[in-house]
């Protein structure tokens, strides 16, 4: 059997498992990696015939992909990634473009990678009636399912996608895991979408970033974030303050930022308050990645660097300090959470943060996030200071929610206090000045928080 017949049958896997033919990865105990690679025709490809910000054909070549799949394998010999492809990079004619989807089916057979479809630039809904956005992800995966002579992918690459789309994903194309929000974006790029919980959780059909409350609200589709996050930068809106609040382990905001020495520090920083406290206090951990092919030629532009040593460096770093994890592709990451988890009944996701000093990463100060079914809290103090911890968000997800009707950029699903601080509303405030009914749903999850 070669790899594609053995791929092919994946889509039986939890089957298999279930019935004991092969071991199967467990959720809980296990440190995860998934890493995405974006190739496109343009910066943002709003529709079929609609393009905004860059033409990046010039950047996509075979060489340019083939050694951006290289430097991957030397960061993590054996790890395995996810190829998302835009719309006109499945259908470019172009000799650049053939070439480069050859190379990716390859990829594909001798190393396992995923191969999908991103409907538009990240932004798809921002642009698109949910229908145009169910017609475009249906001819997209089967543009995939075609080049790769069948295979069928167990995840897309969304960046947003509005609750309709990624219940037409399950419901119509049988796929159970969507890369479908950005956690904490507000005032970056083309949509916001700031409101949900970083880590999976089934959306519910009210709004993307709210998690199923019930059975019959649940979409049957694990809802993934793209880029793992410094907590601490991530509580800023954009560019507030002349910091990145995107900043995390991206290589826009530290590599291209700070310069490879200092965007390393950052990368790692945000990778082990997953990898090493979150993996204590959630008995598993999970950090994600997406780099797109097109930024290693702004690199070399600014720095006669590539990025890609700093890719290479970073995937050693993390292999080398947690050799155990496993560097997944996104659908199989996704389905192993999906087999643990079969509702949001038993989230319980809680992370801890101190600043590193970079960027928007506050060195004096803390944060402690609480994320689970019912609402997300982050906590803000000042490190050994004598103010009181504040609450800086509270956002409850057991009350009605509602998506925009329409094709806009505010997605956002703000809550009674928001982390970007951006209303009247939104200054921190002690935990104790909240209502007594919003304390009763808290400490009912999280005793130990009564002061």
């Amino acid at each position: 059997m070669n790899r594609r017949e053995f791929l092919a049958g994946a889509a039986a896997l939890p089957v298999a498992l279930a019935k004991g033919a092969q071991p199967r990865t467990e959720l809980l105990g296990n440190r995860f990696l998934t890493f995405c690679s974006v190739i496109r025709v343009n910066q943002i490809e709003a529709a079929r015939n609609k393009d905004l910000g860059e033409d990046e054909a010039s950047r996509h070549t075979p060489e340019n992909v083939q050694a951006f799949r290289q430097a991957f394998e030397d960061g993590w010999s054996g790890g395995r990634m996810t190829w998302a492809l835009s719309w006109r990079a499945l259908n470019d004619r172009r000799p650049n473009y053939r070439a480069i989807r050859k190379l990716v089916a390859d990829f594909h057979e001798r190393y396992g990678d995923e191969v999908t479809f991103i409907p538009g630039g990240y932004f798809a809904n921002a642009y698109n009636p949910r229908e145009q956005v169910n017609r475009d992800l249906h001819d997209g995966l089967a543009r995939v399912s075609a080049m790769l002579g069948g295979y069928r992918p167990h995840a897309v690459i969304a960046g947003f996608l509005a609750a309709d789309n990624l219940r037409y994903l399950a419901e119509n194309e049988g796929i159970h895991v969507c890369q479908g929000n950005i956690w904490s974006q507000y005032a970056i790029d083309n949509q916001d979408g700031d409101g949900s919980i970083c880590y999976p959780y089934y959306p519910s059909r009210e709004h993307f970033c709210k998690p199923a409350q019930t059975k019959a609200d649940l979409i049957d589709c694990v809802n993934l974030d793209g880029w793992t996050m410094d907590f601490l930068a991530a509580r800023r809106a954009g560019a507030e303050g002349g910091f990145n609040s995107r900043m995390g382990v991206g290589p826009i905001e530290t590599i291209n930022a700070y310069g490879p020495e200092t965007g390393l520090r950052e990368m790692m920083a945000a990778t082990t308050v997953h990898f090493d406290r979150g993996f204590e206090l959630n008995r598993f951990a999970w950090v994600t990645n997406i780099w797109e092919v097109s930024l290693m030629e702004e690199f070399r532009k600014k720095s006669g660097q590539t990025g890609l040593k700093s890719l290479t460096k970073w995937l050693q770093s993390v292999h080398g300090h947690w050799p155990s994890a496993l560097c997944l592709p996104h659908g199989e990451f996704g389905l192993i959470w999906r087999r643990q988890q079969r509702s949001n009944a038993g989230l319980n996701y809680r992370f801890e943060e101190r600043g590193t000093g970079i960027g928007g990463s506050d060195a004096d100060k803390e944060i402690r996030w609480f994320m689970n079914r019912e609402f997300r809290l982050a906590l803000l103090r000042k490190v050994n200071g004598v103010e009181p911890e504040n609450v800086i968000d509270f956002t409850r997800y057991d009350v009605p929610a509602h998506e925009p009707a329409g094709m806009t950029r505010r997605w956002s699903l703000m809550g009674k206090i928001n982390q970007k601080g951006l209303r009247p509303q939104d200054k921190p405030v002690p935990l104790a000045k909240l209502s007594r009914a919003d304390l009763q749903v808290i400490l009912k999850k999280y005793p130990e928080l009564k002061a």
